[in-house]
């Protein structure tokens, strides 16, 4: 049993009536092994030394986490993967030094203070009689007085000092929650005629890059063109463009995590019933949002917004690897299969003048539940 004397220290407290009539713990003074009352003192000071490197460690903790500001552009200095690393090494080295504070602190309260106990007893008939209900408060304050809580201020302050900073860091990490998003999930930056570049690189897409590979997969972002020529999400040059596309752009990561898409070469003559019915909202079944074969859904899964990332050829699955959500590419991306309840968001596709894929209007023209303009994105 944790906290068991050792044959030097240890103190067994039966030595007559005398004693048994002076005992208060819980219980009888021929079950109670106590240690000396100088090993207990030690423990305490011990026990209590622990602690207040535990409450150190804490402030510490708080210390740390309000060390590195933002610049006066509200950038986080963590950003800066060198800042970031001092970061979680101060912030995760200082919860050590809290908890395994706290730790030993108990351990030695155990072992050096708190007595130890050899108690036989007749298993009980459940429930427990008034009697011995009645006398569950009067156990548990003896208990807690022989553990040495009440007894021993210096011990049971120090402990409470420890505890107050990791009590308090819950509610300062709260603020890195910052507000509820409200409606910026519901818009993201489709809006019609936007091009897809393929993610991570500078490049347009056009419908005959998934020509030679059928079934293929492409992850795709929208370039956005603010006026005056410049573009948000890539770079976009190449030979033949249209001057308003020759500029870079920038995607905020915000922006990529709403608006990333998966573009997929299906077979027409695999598609489902799902893809001929009409979408709320609007004139035409979702059929028609395609070109030549190839659709777009979101990659943001509809069950806590990870990327749904792998996609299966032969069965047209897509497959979210976080909780296995399962959806039918074939089928307007129905869920088969995990906890996600809604079908990936489709956009509507279609080519520009100069050939390039891109985000197309629906018919009518306001935005419907799937058009990409409007839809909600899970997080």
């Amino acid at each position: 049993m944790l906290g068991t004397p050792s044959a030097e220290t240890g103190e067994s407290v039966v030595s007559g009536a005398s004693v048994e009539a002076g005992h208060e713990g819980p219980y009888p003074a021929s079950e109670t092994h106590a240690h000396p009352e100088e090993v207990q003192r030690r423990g305490e000071r011990i026990a209590s030394l622990w602690f207040v490197i535990a409450f150190l460690g804490g402030v510490g903790f708080l210390v740390s986490y309000y060390l590195f500001p933002p610049s006066a552009q509200d950038v986080p200095a963590i950003a800066d993967p060198r800042i970031g690393q001092y970061s979680n090494m101060l912030l995760g080295g200082t919860l050590a030094v809290a908890l395994f504070g706290i730790g030993a602190g108990m351990t030695v309260w155990a072992r050096r203070v708190m007595p130890h106990y050899e108690v036989s007893s007749p298993y009980d008939d459940l429930p427990s009689s008034e009697k011995e209900k009645g006398s569950f408060g009067d156990f548990f304050m003896k208990s807690a007085d022989e553990s040495g809580f009440t007894r021993r201020p210096l011990m049971r302050r120090t402990l409470i000092a420890a505890m107050l900073p990791l009590g308090l860091a819950p509610i300062v990490l709260l603020r890195d929650t910052g507000p509820l998003p409200g409606d910026k999930l519901r818009d993201t930056p489709w809006a019609e005629g936007v091009r897809m570049v393929v993610e991570g690189t500078d490049r347009f897409i056009r419908a005959e890059d998934l020509e030679s590979e059928p079934n293929g997969m492409i992850t795709a972002l929208p370039y956005v063109v603010h006026e005056g020529g410049h573009g948000e999400g890539g770079h976009g040059g190449g030979e033949g463009e249209s001057a308003r596309y020759a500029e870079g752009y920038h995607l905020s990561l915000n922006d990529k995590a709403k608006s990333v898409i998966l573009l997929i070469k299906i077979p027409e003559g695999d598609y489902k019933s799902g893809m001929t019915e009409t979408v709320e909202g609007q004139d035409e079944p979702r059929i028609n949002w395609t070109h030549n074969g190839i659709v777009a859904y979101s990659k943001i899964c509809t069950h806590v917004g990870c990327p749904a990332a792998l996609y299966e050829r032969t069965t047209h699955r897509i497959l979210c690897p976080c909780h296995q959500s399962t959806f039918d590419a074939a089928n307007a991306a129905e869920v088969v299969f995990g906890p996600a309840h809604r079908p990936l968001p489709q956009l509507p596709i279609g080519v520009d003048d100069e050939g390039y894929l891109s985000r197309r209007a629906t018919s009518p023209s306001r935005p419907g539940r799937r058009s990409g303009t409007t839809r909600r994105t899970s997080r």
